[in-house]
């Protein structure tokens, strides 16, 4: 094993560095989205759409990154700008010009922004915006939609992946380690169903500090009316919306879901496909709120706490600042939207051609297979009725072939993505399904 120039990286091969991950790393893995253990791969290097492995293997990837990298592996624009920033500094902990221009660019482009706040990683911004919300209201519930991903805080996991319909408005912890007396501070309703939302926001509205929604809910796109009809409910009780726009901000328009859907909330969370790959997230809103975050200017029991070591990095903000330039060229939207598209329909053709009942869910930049009949699901229970195990075998044979996705979920796509990439994507989704239809006989 002759070692490289640089720490880390060794001649090592997939399986050697795949069975030492099982040995020192939780899990063998960097978290929830993964392989099965027979098909998994370790990544060397990323270049546009397409990864490659430590043993040379090229795959188109629909993962990027679990959805950061919207402008696609090593941007030219993005390395340039980070490489200029990283020879001034990494961190200061101190106000920088990067974090600066870029707060003035978010407020730019979000129709709720008024003010930013910084943190690191989505599940701080959903965390602390709940914070914010409860500071405001001077109340202590918050209501959520049942499959509704908003990171790993522990509000935040209240039924987000139950096996079956919640006790509504109650749930279960969705993990070990939550406390139990939270459950009567989370109410969860089930996505879309606009008229039961409506019940419990009436019900607990003395209470309901903030209501936290994904516009885009998984792969359930918001039916006619349902965020017209919360929105105005929060008007109505004082009650804070909030939208987790960490997949669908600066993804599904310029302006996120905010400009894609004609909603507009009190606060947002934004993240992933901002950076171009770096870690940093941000809670925009209005100033009234915002300004609850304060400053140690501020007596302790005045503020909604919010700080953090890595907040606002100027290696970080400069990359994002560098991605949204990207995301401001010219077509850039359009050809997001013909990419997915053309790729949505393709996939569910070839599930037609071979019998099998294949859904692409979702929007045209990100969107999930599910294996079901129910072309247009609108909660979570719904999609309890997809074939998990076809969805497993789909994704082994297409990895097998050379495209890099995660069983049963989603597909992200970046304007790297190309029509060649494309055309070899369905003619693999089309081997993929023979080989599951001859396997399931």
């Amino acid at each position: 094993m002759a070692p490289s120039n640089f720490p880390g990286q060794t001649s090592a091969s997939n399986g050697e560095l795949l069975e030492l991950a099982s040995n020192v790393m939780s899990g063998g893995a960097l978290g929830f989205l993964m392989l099965p253990r027979s098909e998994d791969v370790v990544i060397r290097e990323g270049r546009g759409s397409h990864l490659i492995s430590v043993e040379g293997r090229e795959y188109i990837d629909y993962l990027m990154g679990s959805g950061p990298m919207l402008v696609g592996h090593c941007h030219p624009r993005i390395l340039e700008a980070v490489e200029h920033q990283i020879r001034q500094g990494t961190t200061f902990y101190f106000l920088n010009e990067p974090a600066i221009r870029l707060a003035e660019e978010v407020i730019e482009a979000v129709p709720c922004a008024e003010q930013v706040r910084y943190v690191t990683t989505g599940s701080d911004a959903t965390f602390l915006s709940l914070r914010a919300a409860r500071a405001f209201t001077g109340r202590p519930k918050i209501l959520k939609f049942e499959g509704g991903w908003h990171g790993t805080g522990d509000f935040a996991m209240f039924g987000t992946v139950p096996g079956e319909a919640s006790d509504y408005p109650h749930a279960d912890p969705d993990s070990l380690g939550v406390p139990g007396v939270l459950a009567d501070e989370v109410l969860v309703a089930p996505y879309n169903d606009t008229e039961f939302a409506l019940q419990v926001i009436e019900e607990y509205a003395d209470e309901l500090a903030g209501i936290i929604i994904e516009p885009l809910q998984r792969v359930l796109r918001p039916v006619p009316g349902f965020l017209e009809s919360v929105r105005e409910a929060c008007d109505r009780h004082g009650i804070v919306m909030i939208y987790d726009e960490i997949v669908t901000g600066f993804r599904l328009a310029w302006g996120g879901a905010q400009e894609a859907y004609g909603v507009v909330p009190d606060m947002a969370c934004y993240g992933k496909a901002m950076a171009g790959g770096f870690p940093l997230a941000v809670i925009a809103g209005r100033r009234d709120i915002m300004e609850l975050y304060g400053n140690v200017g501020r007596a302790p029991n005045t503020i909604a706490w919010a700080s953090g070591t890595f907040n606002g990095n100027p290696v970080a903000a400069t990359a994002a600042l560098a991605a949204m330039d990207v995301l401001r060229d010219p077509g850039v939207y359009d050809q997001l939207h013909r990419i997915g598209g053309r790729l949505r329909a393709g996939i569910e053709d070839a599930g037609h051609r071979h019998g099998i009942p294949v859904q692409a869910l979702g929007e045209d930049m990100v969107f999930g297979v599910r294996f079901m009949e129910n072309a247009n699901p609108t909660q979570w229970i719904d999609l309890l009725d997809n074939d998990r195990e076809m969805g497993t075998q789909f994704a082994i044979e297409c990895v097998k072939r050379g495209i890099l996705i995660v069983p049963n979920e989603k597909f992200y796509i970046s304007i790297a993505h190309s029509e060649d990439d494309v055309d070899r994507t369905l003619e693999i989704v089309d081997e993929a399904l023979g080989a599951c239809k001859a396997k399931a006989g």
